[in-house]
């Protein structure tokens, strides 16, 4: 790697105690989660880079105890909102209520702070909940800060939001729209353990032991890491690997693969190749190194793609997911050839 792609002595230094930091929270994680270890990697470097996950999954694995012990390991505070057809905007965002001071008899209207005032949340099977609600934390996820009744209020820093999609039982839900998931950094999928893995879940789960987890980081420490990933340097190969990788998911550009023009109907926008990016880079710094690789931008790939992919009437038909499709340009897109 040339000079020029190098990151400064300090920066270095910050770069490899953030490797160190991270396997402390995955040593923490690990004394309560079993397995999933892609999930747990995937979730801590979305936090690293600042963006939000969707995950997928059905009920029972875990997902609530994975997000709250990051929040412990990370001394964060942690919300958990179980969306319903019935939850409202102000639900989530807050509202004013009338407050009246015994000694004057004056009456004021006081802003009472709903859930979303919480550096981690957890918004529990988000398409449950009508377009009006969802459109209300996504705005939230995006500006980092609420209006009510006029007056607006700043977010917690460091704040994420962790949605979660139930893929059972569809009847009476509100997807989410195309547009609103690509406010997610990673689309995630949650699977069931192997056997072996499930047995030890068990095992643990019925027995009178409780596993403390240790503070391993502050939220400051993390909010100056995250500034650390974003100034992190990478080379223009690729950069321009990451942004041929989103433009060949999408059928209309003429160098678009046979395959996108038959099974895509929209490919990934713009902040896919962001995501990319700012994913590599976390993935580069959470490991240690001071550069970013191809390989990283690679890593990455399915879970800032799958989401952004839309898939037509052809593809669900032959049981194409959007996943193979990513699959398929990971393939068909080749990188620069100096090993980056």
């Amino acid at each position: 790697m040339s000079a020029e792609h190098a990151a400064p002595h300090a920066t270095v230094e910050a770069i490899e105690k953030i490797g160190e930091g991270k396997k402390k929270i995955l040593q923490e994680i690990r004394k309560v989660i079993i397995g999933q270890n892609q999930v747990v990697e995937d979730v801590v470097t979305s936090f690293f880079a600042g963006g939000h996950c969707l995950i997928t999954g059905v009920p029972g694995l875990a997902k609530t105890l994975l997000i709250s012990s990051l929040g412990r390991a990370m001394h964060l505070t942690f919300r958990r909102i179980q969306f319903t057809p019935d939850l409202m905007p102000a639900d989530i965002t807050g509202t004013e209520v009338l407050e009246e001071d015994r000694a004057t008899g004056d009456r004021t209207l006081k802003f009472r702070p709903g859930p979303i005032f919480s550096n981690i949340v957890l918004a529990d099977e988000i398409n449950r909940t009508p377009p009006k609600t969802q459109a209300a934390l996504l705005e939230a996820m995006q500006e980092h800060q609420v209006t009510v009744s006029g007056n607006t209020y700043t977010l917690k820093e460091p704040f994420f939001v962790l949605a979660t999609q139930n893929p059972i039982e569809q009847e009476g839900t509100y997807p989410l729209p195309a547009v609103q998931q690509d406010r997610f950094m990673f689309h995630l999928f949650i699977d069931y353990l192997p056997k072996e893995e499930e047995l030890q879940v068990v095992n643990e789960t019925t027995s009178s032991q409780v596993e403390d987890i240790e503070v391993c980081m502050q939220g400051e420490e993390l909010l100056e890491y995250q500034q650390i990933v974003r100034e992190t340097p990478v080379a223009e190969p690729v950069i321009r690997y990451a942004v041929a990788l989103v433009a060949a998911s999408r059928p209309g550009n003429p160098q678009a693969p046979d395959f996108i023009r038959e099974y895509v109907s929209w490919g990934a926008s713009i902040r896919g190749s962001h995501y990319l990016v700012l994913g590599a880079k976390a993935r580069a710094v959470l490991s240690g190194r001071p550069h970013v690789s191809i390989d990283d931008v690679r890593s990455v790939a399915t879970q800032v793609l799958r989401h952004r992919i839309i898939t037509n009437f052809r593809a669900e038909s032959e049981g194409i997911r959007p996943e193979q499709v990513v699959d398929r340009l990971l393939e068909t897109v080749k990188g620069p050839s100096s090993g980056l």
